[in-house]
């Protein structure tokens, strides 16, 4: 399974959402925040605190694959695996 950590508005977020969906890669997406940017306000407190202890830090994107026990933070380095192993 995949799942994304992520926000709307975030460039970053949104390159590796549009490789999912051009690879047809189910996932599961959580939002724990609003989507602006700069905006760093905690809209889902569970789902941010699921960000920070799985991962260590409040950054997404953040990418867990639990299929290959595999967590990635940079856009571009959740592409490359993407394309690598669901391509």
């Amino acid at each position: 399974m995949l799942e994304l950590y992520q926000f709307e508005s975030c460039p970053h977020c949104k390159k590796v959402r549009e490789k999912l969906s051009e690879l047809g890669v189910s996932y599961v997406n959580h939002n724990p925040r609003l989507g602006k940017a700069h905006d760093r306000e905690v809209v889902n407190q569970q789902t941010h605190e699921e960000l920070t202890e799985l991962g260590g830090k409040d950054q997404v994107p953040y990418l867990v694959d639990t299929q290959r026990r595999t967590t990635l933070y940079e856009s571009d380095d959740i592409v490359e695996h993407l394309e690598t192993h669901y391509a």
